[in-house]
């Protein structure tokens, strides 16, 4: 995707925090951070959080929110709509939703890494009704049913 450029603005809940980044030059993910301060997710608790950023995507290209995996390992936070979608002609604030499947109350402080954006072309499909599909070896088979690792 060389050449794609996204454009990012703040809102006045987020006038400093770091914009998305690489952790590292081979990452695929750009962190996102929050912008509220002190978000307890309780048990179970499922929570929308504040990022404090809105993004222009360019034509063909989405946004793929994803959870961190050092949050799902450490405290069992992950997105239940994993990945979430930003599409290209969005312009609302980039909000992540959030849950807690961990046992333990967990704080998210502001500016804490919360979710990664991982940005891809897509095709818009034509959608066409068919009275009968093309026929391959796999079949109507899925769940499973190619066999175990």
């Amino acid at each position: 995707m060389t050449g794609v450029r996204v454009r990012f603005a703040r809102l006045p809940s987020n006038p400093d925090l770091p914009l998305p980044s690489r952790a590292t030059p081979q990452a695929a993910g750009y962190d996102v951070r929050s912008c509220e301060a002190d978000v307890t997710l309780a048990p179970g608790e499922i929570r929308l959080v504040a990022t404090g950023l809105t993004m222009e995507l360019p034509k063909g290209v989405e946004c793929q929110v994803r959870p961190r995996s050092g949050l799902a390992l450490k405290h069992g936070i992950t997105m239940p709509n994993s990945p979430g979608t930003v599409d290209p002609d969005y312009r609302g604030e980039l909000k992540v939703i959030m849950q807690n499947l961990g046992p333990h109350p967990v704080v998210l402080q502001r500016g804490e890494r919360i979710a990664q954006l991982v940005f891809s072309r897509f095709e818009a499909a034509e959608i066409e009704e068919a009275a009968s599909l093309s026929e391959t070896a796999r079949g109507a088979g899925g769940f499973g049913s190619t066999g175990a690792a």
